[in-house]
């Protein structure tokens, strides 16, 4: 039994009827919670704690293939080899049946399209050939109608069928039963069938394409590594990779797996994983990652995620789920495609019908009833929002953002109001030692005092003083007492040494006021006094990323409403929000409170992003119509968020929300194109303009336009990764 989730490799889909049977099939397993299908590459992923078995063989019932696929490698390999044998075999069906058809056409040329005694025997003879032709170019078709019909479904494979059958029969019928002025379609069903082969062809060729970013995601990991074991090195597959193992890296090398470095130092470029074009310097206990490039230096590092387990795995591994995902927009698809296939059959009877009641030959209303089956495209309506997903999510992850699902690009483009926490998120989240002011003693001494004193604590300020004077001269300080949240003490030279605030050191705040000391609400001060005598300050703050006020004054210049929402004292929120000018702020709230904040601006009628970093956000990140989670985000926040930047900063931000619009746009464009094309070729198809202008849709000419639809939405998908 598997449980939680499979993925299957699945043959044989059409068109958005196709997706639909498959879904419904599955969902019907017993065991099964949830399924997606996915009609452009051809797969589904399925949750739940269904036998193998039972999931393959309900979809193997109504009349397709189904393989499980254990992981991407699998995938990839099974797709390609797939679509491999896939394009070969339409590239022979559709050039047979084109040179048979046109050569059908050059002869009826020659001895006329309609049967005489003259010419009685040869089109025997040609109707056997044509038959034999269309066995061979359109054996798929009429087997998936077959299963469809047993199964009291119709498909595009029931359109061609029905109406390439039909258009063979009738013309054969002629051959018993002569008519005079019948004309025949044995080229005409022939050479249908090669059109619709030859768009099939194009269509998987351009597909190809749009896949093509998560390819690149899947090639970046190598497959062998150095390895060291007893100092010896060793080339090995990646897959024999186990934590704790020493691994080589050497310029021009990709990282094999996670790990952190422990001899060297390198520049990598992690621009595909994370979307940032300039390399990154990586010292000894920096972490590195898989799929990376080493532009420069070389160095060994420590495995501690592989296999399934390293983020770029867990990237591909979210990318793959989130263009299974279906957008609102995809169920008025499935809506659509559960009715199309037998409106169109019945529009195409009641045409043929109406031009025999109005006098026109039984010749003429098979033509029309051909036309319009063979016209009508459920390819192009299925297609539009699989292959924009497609795109949208493989790009967005290009550019810094791992989006969870395709839901989430869609409210993204809705959204108008923009709520950051501050700490991690607006800010660096790492205090910073702003100012230091040496009020008695040697500056070099005071700052190997402090280095010293605060190597001994764990708090964020500690760690910041000790970064400030990490260059001074580390003194042995004796009896150290941390007194929590207060500060410090210690004794040197029989000397007593504290450090911490106003009311630790017991100083007269009149004595602080007349440094005058550059501060400001946001920031903090630090006393360090020595025999209870005041020898220096530490003016520290958590400082704004650099990017902060630029990309803030770039969303509400889109028309974007930003606000703030932190923990934070009220004093310090109000002159962070002033410096960057946002357009609220709501500070000194509780964890728990952050969600019901956002539900108050939600109240309002905005549509909001909540944009955090950690654990006391992640109630604000599911209660927000969209959560991102910052880079440095903490497991929870990335858990429950919809977007995950995979890069530092804000600048992903302002790159994915205008990006959703255009996935948005594209959506609805290819979903636009295709519907309209129907409304009008069916229409058209089924003789509305003869009356006017005395000419009728050839069959010919109406499967080329069908190729062409599903075409023209397949290329404008590939827009999107432009």
């Amino acid at each position: 039994m598997s449980n939680s989730e499979t993925q299957l490799l699945i043959s044989g889909m059409h068109c958005a009827a196709c997706v639909r049977r498959v879904e419904k099939a599955l969902g019907k397993v017993e065991g099964v919670n949830f399924a997606s299908v996915n009609l452009a590459d051809q797969t589904a992923f399925v949750e739940g704690n269904a036998d193998h078995q039972a999931i393959i063989q309900a979809v193997e019932k109504i009349g397709f293939g189904a393989e499980m696929l254990e992981s991407e490698e699998e995938r990839r390999t099974k797709q390609q080899a797939q679509t491999k044998a896939i394009l070969n075999h339409k590239k022979w069906q559709f050039t047979l049946a084109l040179i048979v058809g046109f050569s059908l056409m050059v002869v009826g040329m020659f001895i006329g399209m309609m049967v005489t005694e003259r010419n009685h025997l040869t089109w025997f003879a040609l109707a056997f050939v044509s038959l034999a032709t269309m066995c061979f170019s359109g054996k798929d078709f009429f087997i998936g109608a077959w299963k469809s019909l047993q199964n009291r479904a119709a498909n595009m494979d029931t359109l061609v069928a029905v109406s390439t059958g039909i258009a063979w029969f009738y013309s054969f019928g002629l051959l018993l039963f002569p008519q005079e002025h019948a004309h025949v379609y044995f080229e005409a069903s022939v050479m249908i069938l090669g059109f619709i082969n030859l768009g099939k062809f194009l269509e998987l060729k351009a597909k190809q394409r749009s896949s093509l970013a998560l390819e690149k995601l899947l090639d970046l990991a190598p497959k062998q590594a150095v390895i060291f074991e007893e100092n010896v090195a060793k080339t090995i597959p990646v897959k024999g990779i186990k934590p704790d193992m020493l691994v080589q890296v050497l310029t021009g090398d990709r990282l094999a797996v996670d790990g952190v470095l422990t001899d060297g130092i390198i520049w990598v470029d992690e621009s595909m994983l994370t979307g940032e074009a300039l390399p990154v310097e990586k010292k000894v206990g920096d972490k590195v990652h898989a799929g990376t490039l080493i532009q420069d230096g070389s160095g060994i590092y420590k495995a501690e995620q592989v296999g399934s387990q390293t983020a770029l795995a867990r990237v591909i591994n979210a990318v793959r789920h989130s263009q299974s995902s279906k957008p609102p927009l995809a169920h008025l698809v499935d809506k659509i495609a559960s009715i199309f296939v037998p409106i169109v059959v019945t529009i195409a009877v009641i045409s043929g019908l109406i031009w025999l009641a109005l006098g026109k030959d039984f010749a003429f209303a098979l033509s029309v009833f051909t036309t319009v089956l063979i016209i009508a495209c459920p390819c192009a309506l299925g297609l539009a929002i699989p292959l924009s997903t497609i795109a949208g999510v493989a790009r967005a992850a290009e550019i810094g953002v791992l989006v969870k699902n395709i839901d989430a690009l869609q409210a993204s483009s809705e959204i108008d109001t923009l709520v950051f926490d501050k700490t991690g998120t607006l800010t660096t989240g790492e205090m910073t030692v702003t100012q230091f002011t040496a009020l008695q003693g040697n500056e070099s001494k005071l700052l190997g005092l402090a280095k010293s004193l605060e190597q001994q604590a764990s708090h964020p300020i500690a760690k910041a003083i000790v970064r400030f004077a990490e260059q001074a001269e580390s003194l042995e300080i004796s009896n150290i007492n941390v007194v929590k949240g207060l500060g410090i003490t210690g004794e040197w030279n029989g000397q007593m040494i504290k450090m911490g605030n106003l009311a630790f050191l017991e100083l007269d705040e009149r004595l602080i006021s007349s440094l005058n000391l550059q501060t400001h609400n946001a920031s903090t001060q630090i006393y360090l006094s020595v025999n209870n005598q005041l020898a220096a300050v530490f003016t520290l703050a958590d400082e704004l990323r650099v990017e902060s006020k630029a990309v803030i004054a770039k969303f509400q210049a889109e028309g974007y409403q930003c606000y703030m929402l932190t923990g934070d004292r009220k004093s310090t929120a109000e002159y962070f929000a002033k410096v960057l000018g946002l357009n609220g702020v709501i500070a000194d709230v509780l964890p728990e409170q952050k969600a019901e904040k956002i539900h108050q601006l939600q109240q309002q009628g905005k549509i909001v992003a909540m944009v955090g970093d950690g654990i006391n956000d992640a109630p604000a990140l599911a209660q927000a119509h969209v959560g991102i989670v910052m880079h440095s985000g903490s497991d929870i926040a990335i858990e429950t968020a919809d977007l995950s930047l995979l890069r530092a900063g804000l600048e992903p931000i302002a790159d994915i929300l205008p990006f959703s619009k255009r996935v948005l746009r594209n959506m609805k464009q290819s979903l636009t194109g295709a519907f309209f094309y129907n409304v009008i070729a069916i229409p058209v198809a089924a003789g509305v303009l003869y009356p006017f202008t005395g000419t009728l849709l050839n069959p010919m000419i109406a499967a080329i336009a069908m190729t062409m639809s599903s075409i023209t939405v397949v290329l404008n998908s590939q827009r999107l990764l432009r």
